[in-house]
C-alpha cells in the first residue's frame, strides 16, 4: 500500500531546502493543493479511488461549498484550466455567471446604483455548470462519487476552523441584515466559533440532486425555483429562465511565452491579462540582476502591473458582447515594448496609469517623493489573509493538471443564505463587478458576464507539465501569482520558498467592485527592509506596510523537471493544505 505523505515528508529529502514555515510537500502519484484541509482530503479521495486530476479538483470545489461558505460554493462562479496529458492540450472552461434578463443599466440607475449585498447583487451561479462540464467530459469517475465528500460533510457536519470563525466575526453586521444566514450560522446571537459543528441537511439534499441529475439538478426544477423564490421575496429579479438557459462554455485560454515557459491563463472576461501582460513587459528587464525584492525590482514589477491594470480596466469585457477586445495586441511582444518604455527607474507613475491603445494619452509621473506609513496591529493585517475566494490545484499520476479559482465574490457573496428544502448555500454578489455605463466593455447588459478577478494559472516548459497555481485576493490575485512565478523562475527558489517571500501589491487601478474607485497606494511587507521601503517612497510611491507572512494565499504544485516528483506548497495563510503521495 502506497504511503500517503500528509506534509510529514520534508523537503530536506531533496537538495537545496532551506528553512520555511511549512515543508515542501512531496509525491509521486498525485497531489492536491487547496485552501482547506477538508477539501484537500475530498480531492485526495478521488485520486485514491482511481479518478484523475479533474475528478479531484471538482470534488474539492464542491466540498468548498460546505467548509468555505464565505469564499466559494455552488452559489458562485468557477474558472478552470485543464492540461490533458494524453493530447497535450490546455483547455479553459468558463464558469462565470451571467446577469439576469431583467438586469439593465436603466433599472439599476433608477435604483440608485449597484448593491454589494442583497437580492439584486447576484448573477446566475456559474460554478455548478463549469464543474459538471469539466468532470463529465474529462473526469473518470461517476458524478455521484465526485459529489460524495461534499454530501457527507454537509449531512454529517463539519467543524468550524479559527479562520472561518474570524471571517464570521468580521461580517456580523452584514449577515444580520438577512434572517436566513444567522438562523444557521449564529448561536445565541453570536456567529459560530472554532470547534462548533455545523450540519446542513438541506445542502446535502441539494448536492444529492445535482449528483443524480447533473446540470439540470441545479438549473431546473426545485433548486432553481427555490433560488428564484428566495431572492424574489426580497425584491430580486432573477427568473427561472435565467438559470434554465445558462451554460458554462469551453473557450480559448490566454497564453504568453516568458523565457522558455508557456504561461496559460483563463480566457475572457477575466483579469488574467494583468499577470500575462506584466510578464511580457518585465521580460525586457534583468530582474535577477536587480536583486530579489530590491527597490529597483519592486519598482519595476509594480510599474508593469500598473500598466497592465490600466489595460484591463479599459478594454476587457465579455467577448460575446464586446467583439473587438484587443487581447492579441495587449499580449504581443511589440505592445510590451511600448508599455515597457513608459517605466522610469527614478520615478513612479502617479496613481492609475493610462491605457495604452489610445492616442495622445501619456503617463503622469510623481513630481515629488511619496510617503511611508508603518501600520501596526489589526490595521496592518490585510483583508485577503482570511477572506475572499478559494483556489484548488490537482495533478495526477499521468500528469494531467487542473487549476480552479472559485468564488462567491465578497465574503459570503451577497450576504444572503439561500435557505429552504433545496437551499443551503450563500449566493454571490458578482453583478456589482459591472459598470453602469452601457458603452464600457464591462458595462451591464442582460445575460452578459461581468469581468472577473478569478485567474488561475497553468505553466508548461518545453511542452511538458511544469506547474499549476492560483490564489484568492480579488484584484491582488494576479499580483501575488506574478511574484510567486518570478520567485520560482527568476530566483531559483523551491515552491515553498517562493510562496513564503515578503510580498507587495499596488492599489493603482480601478477597483473591480462598483463604484470602481481608483487607488494609489503600494502595500509592502514589514519584512522588506526599511531602506528599500524608504527608497520606494523617494520614487513617488505612497508606501504602507502590511503584516502578511507570505505571497498572498497562493497554492501551487510543481512537476520537477528532472525527477518528475510532484512538489507542492501553500502560502502560510488561512487553512491551506497540500496532500501528496
Amino acid at each position: 500500500m502506497k504511503t500517503i505523505a500528509l506534509g510529514l515528508i520534508t523537503a530536506a529529502l531533496l537538495s537545496g531546502q532551506t528553512s520555511t514555515w511549512r515543508p515542501v510537500y512531496l509525491g509521486l502519484d498525485g497531489m492536491v493543493a487547496t485552501a482547506h484541509y477538508l477539501t484537500a482530503m475530498a480531492g485526495y479521495g478521488m485520486l485514491r479511488d482511481g479518478g484523475n486530476a479533474v475528478d479531484a479538483a471538482a470534488a474539492a470545489c464542491f466540498a468548498s461549498t460546505v467548509v468555505e461558505p464565505s469564499r466559494s460554493g455552488i452559489g458562485g462562479d468557477a474558472f478552470i484550466l485543464i492540461y490533458r496529458a494524453k493530447t497535450r492540450e490546455v483547455l479553459f472552461i468558463n464558469g462565470g455567471g451571467w446577469a439576469p434578463n431583467r438586469a439593465t443599466v436603466k433599472f439599476y440607475q433608477e435604483k440608485g446604483g449597484l448593491d454589494l449585498d442583497g437580492p439584486l447583487s447576484p448573477v446566475v451561479p456559474g460554478a455548478p455548470a463549469a464543474l459538471l462540464l469539466a468532470q463529465e467530459k474529462y473526469g473518470k469517475l461517476k458524478r455521484e462519487r465526485v459529489l460524495a465528500p461534499a454530501i457527507e460533510l454537509a449531512e454529517r457536519g463539519f467543524v468550524v476552523s479559527e479562520n472561518l470563525q474570524n471571517v464570521f466575526r468580521l461580517n456580523v453586521e452584514r449577515l444580520q441584515k438577512f434572517r436566513s444566514g444567522p438562523a444557521v450560522w449564529f448561536r445565541n446571537g453570536e456567529p459560530v466559533k472554532m470547534g462548533d459543528v455545523v450540519i446542513r441537511k438541506n445542502l446535502g439534499r441539494t448536492l444529492r440532486r445535482i449528483g443524480e441529475r447533473g446540470k439540470e439538478g441545479f438549473y431546473k426544477g426545485p433548486v432553481a425555483e427555490n433560488i428564484v423564490d428566495f431572492l424574489g421575496r426580497s425584491g430580486g429579479i432573477m427568473e427561472t429562465s435565467d438559470l434554465a438557459e445558462f451554460a458554462a462554455e469551453e473557450a480559448q485560454p490566454l497564453h504568453v511565452r516568458y523565457r522558455g515557459y508557456d504561461v496559460y491563463g483563463v480566457g475572457l472576461p477575466t483579469q488574467s491579462p494583468v499577470m500575462l501582460e506584466a510578464l511580457k513587459i518585465l521580460e525586457g528587464f534583468d530582474l535577477k540582476g536587480m536583486g530579489h525584492n530590491s527597490a529597483d525590482y519592486i519598482h519595476h514589477v509594480v510599474e508593469a502591473l500598473k500598466l497592465a491594470f490600466a489595460d484591463r480596466d479599459a478594454y476587457i469585457g465579455d467577448p460575446r458582447f464586446v467583439k473587438d477586445v484587443p487581447i492579441d495586441r495587449l499580449l504581443s511582444d511589440e505592445y510590451a515594448a511600448r508599455r515597457r518604455a513608459l517605466i522610469r527607474k527614478d520615478r513612479a507613475i502617479d496613481g492609475v496609469a493610462p491605457p495604452g491603445l489610445q492616442s495622445g494619452v501619456t503617463a503622469l509621473y510623481a513630481r515629488e517623493a511619496g510617503s511611508h506609513v508603518e501600520l501596526t496591529g489589526r490595521a496592518a493585517f490585510p483583508d485577503w489573509i482570511e477572506n475572499f475566494t478559494t483556489h484548488i490545484s490537482a495533478v495526477d499520476k499521468e500528469r494531467n493538471m487542473v487549476t480552479i479559482t472559485s468564488s462567491v465574490a465578497s465574503n459570503f457573496g451577497s450576504a444572503m443564505y439561500v435557505d429552504g428544502e433545496w437551499g443551503g448555500f450563500f449566493i454571490n454578489d458578482v453583478l456589482a463587478r459591472f459598470r453602469l455605463d452601457a458603452t464600457h466593455p464591462n458595462g451591464l447588459a442582460p445575460r452578459k458576464r461581468p469581468r472577473q478577478t478569478l485567474n488561475p494559472v497553468l505553466v508548461l516548459k518545453d511542452g511538458k507539465p511544469c506547474m499549476v497555481f492560483g490564489s484568492p485576493g480579488g484584484d491582488t490575485q494576479g499580483q501575488s501569482q506574478l511574484q510567486f512565478f518570478l520567485n520560482y523562475v527568476e530566483f531559483g527558489m523551491n515552491v515553498q520558498q517562493a510562496l513564503e517571500q515578503p510580498y507587495f501589491s499596488t492599489g493603482a487601478y480601478h477597483q473591480s467592485f462598483h463604484p470602481h474607485r481608483p487607488g494609489k497606494g503600494l502595500s509592502v511587507s514589514q519584512r522588506i527592509s526599511r531602506d528599500v521601503r524608504d527608497e520606494l517612497a523617494k520614487r513617488g510611491h505612497p508606501v504602507r506596510t502590511h503584516s502578511a507572512m507570505g505571497v498572498g494565499s497562493v497554492k501551487a504544485i510543481v512537476v520537477d523537471d528532472e525527477s518528475k516528483v510532484l512538489m507542492g506548497g501553500a502560502a502560510p495563510a488561512t487553512d491551506s493544505y497540500v496532500i501528496g503521495w
